[in-house]
């Protein structure tokens, strides 16, 4: 073998030596079954027709490469946007494993989460023993504020009861009687990540607020003029949350960020492991029960949570992460109304400049078309920015959006006259995108990191903006909220456009002949 320990290959020139080449040609030949090269050819060939498409878009019992993840996801999500809080996983370890990874190639930062590491014997004879074990080990070992508790498919088949489980895991001492276990059912097999969000988020106030499962008497509401913010499951979070912050003490708002996970995801390295940093408080999640308001950036991420917010007395308001001119305006003018507070000259220039810089660039935008696949709001909010540019969105795909997502992005595209040609497809996966950019194909693909291999296949260059982003670094320290935000989201557009130019103009004299250094 070509790799020794005096010259370490990489793996992507590793694999290309001549030995390993051969090896790959004899496996697919004598234990494969594969089928001849022409035909496998003949028919990738012919799933890029009309013809396929249709019976692609016929299925109804296979769902092929999701753009979703589970509700657990989401769970953990909210977990660690709270102080010194430990996520906890009732399920098996591999489950758990898989999370903290997700985060953790995102982020590029440790994630924190643990199980209950329920195994075969736990499937049949339930869970609680792994409950009362577990909750005393991660009490002990890690010394957490909360611990945030949520569920995955193992525990939700056999029916185990969260509520239950940790009120007998108290009583064996496996914690303080008064210690904070909020908790939610998020049954991986139904739903996707925006849901387990949306419960774990809902768990944890309903703790707080109804008297943390009946140990304390429930709070009474004093409403002061404090708004609650709640960004929902974010990919930007590290960005989005601090450039709020900004305008928010700009504006000289009082408020509380429901789930602020923006520092234990961008820990600085200076000699301290920070296990758990920054984060809502616990004293701020209580006391959020008594603000006038909870503002939430995603409509489809945080339902019960604002439906629960609304019961209590609160006004609610909700956007779908609201990217560019347009869904700033209404985010801060919004604000305004709700808070009594004037937006500031400050403000007010950023948004002169992202004007400004739309015009500058205008002319490269103008009627493209884009292809955006992701969570409900984000694709909403994209799509709302392209067509502020003059782009046209023509197909926007969210496997976990329904049919309320559906007519209000449909709405959108009525709106403009750019929408005319733009079609939206709720509950559909990337297999479907596939079949969209081979027979109607558009000018450039937005989506996260799995996006790569449609681009591979189909050609359509993809530009990186989602949850997932595992192949580029470091895009989520910067929001696209706000104006600040679009302007970033436009420069990341315009760059890929750009490079797509440079790559039909590279050969000197013959294709790079109207002055290509200049855009």
């Amino acid at each position: 073998m070509s790799q020794n320990a005096d010259n370490v290959v990489d793996h992507f020139n590793l694999f290309r030596s001549p030995e390993y080449v051969d090896m790959f040609k004899t496996k697919k030949e004598n234990f494969e079954n594969a089928e001849p090269t022409d035909r496998v050819e003949e028919i990738r060939e012919w799933t890029k027709t009309w013809e396929y498409r249709e019976k692609n878009f016929a299925r109804d019992s296979l769902t092929v490469n999701p753009a979703k993840a589970c509700q657990p996801l989401g769970a953990v999500f909210v977990a660690v946007g709270f102080e010194s809080t430990l996520p906890f996983v009732h399920g098996s370890q591999g489950c758990v494993a898989y999370y903290r990874s997700h985060f953790s190639r995102h982020f590029k930062e440790p994630s924190s989460c643990v199980s209950s590491s329920m195994t075969e014997d736990a499937a049949v004879f339930g869970g609680l023993n792994n409950m009362i074990d577990g909750l005393a080990n991660a009490y002990s070992m890690y010394k957490p504020k909360m611990i945030a508790v949520s569920t995955t498919c193992m525990a939700e088949v056999i029916g185990d009861d969260l509520n239950a489980f940790i009120k007998n895991a108290k009583e064996k001492g496996s914690v303080p009687e008064e210690f904070d276990v909020p908790f939610a059912h998020t049954p991986a097999f139904v739903g996707s990540h925006i849901t387990g969000y949306d419960n774990a988020l809902l768990g944890v106030i309903k703790h707080f607020w109804d008297g943390k499962a009946g140990t304390v008497p429930v709070p009474e509401r004093v409403p002061n003029e404090k708004i609650n913010f709640v960004g929902g499951f974010d990919g930007y979070t590290v960005g989005n949350q601090r450039e709020i912050k900004r305008i928010f003490d700009l504006m000289g708002i009082e408020y509380t960020m429901l789930c602020d996970a923006s520092d234990v995801w961008d820990t600085p390295t200076d000699g301290e492991f920070r296990m758990y940093d920054g984060g809502t408080t616990l004293e701020d999640a209580a006391a959020a029960l008594n603000a006038k308001a909870t503002v939430s950036m995603q409509e489809y991420c945080t339902t019960k949570t604002l439906d629960f917010c609304a019961s209590k007395g609160q006004e609610t308001v909700a956007f779908n992460h609201p990217v560019g001119v347009a869904g700033t305006d209404r985010f801060l003018m919004e604000i305004a109304r709700l808070t009594g507070k004037a937006i500031p000259e400050a403000l007010a220039k950023e948004r002169g400049r992202l004007v400004d810089a739309i015009a500058d660039s205008s002319a490269h935008i103008h009627g493209k078309k884009f292809a955006i696949y992701g969570d409900p709001d984000l694709c909403y909010g994209l799509a709302a920015f392209l067509l502020e540019l003059g782009a046209e969105p023509t197909h926007v795909l969210a496997t976990n959006g329904g049919k309320e997502w559906a007519e209000k992005m449909q709405a959108l595209f009525d709106s403009s006259p750019f929408g005319k040609g733009c079609h939206v497809y709720a509950g559909k996966d990337l297999w479907h995108m596939r079949s969209l950019l081979f027979t109607e194909p558009v000018d450039f693909l937005i989506g996260n990191t799995y996006g790569k291999y449609l681009e591979r296949d189909t050609g359509t260059p993809l530009i990186r903006i989602g949850f997932p982003v595992f192949d580029r670094h470091h895009h989520h320290r910067y929001p696209v909220w706000g104006y600040q935000g679009a302007m970033n989201v436009l420069v990341w557009v315009l760059d890929k456009i750009f490079d797509e130019i440079d790559k039909n103009t590279i050969v000197p004299a013959k294709t790079d002949y109207s002055f290509d250094i200049i855009r």
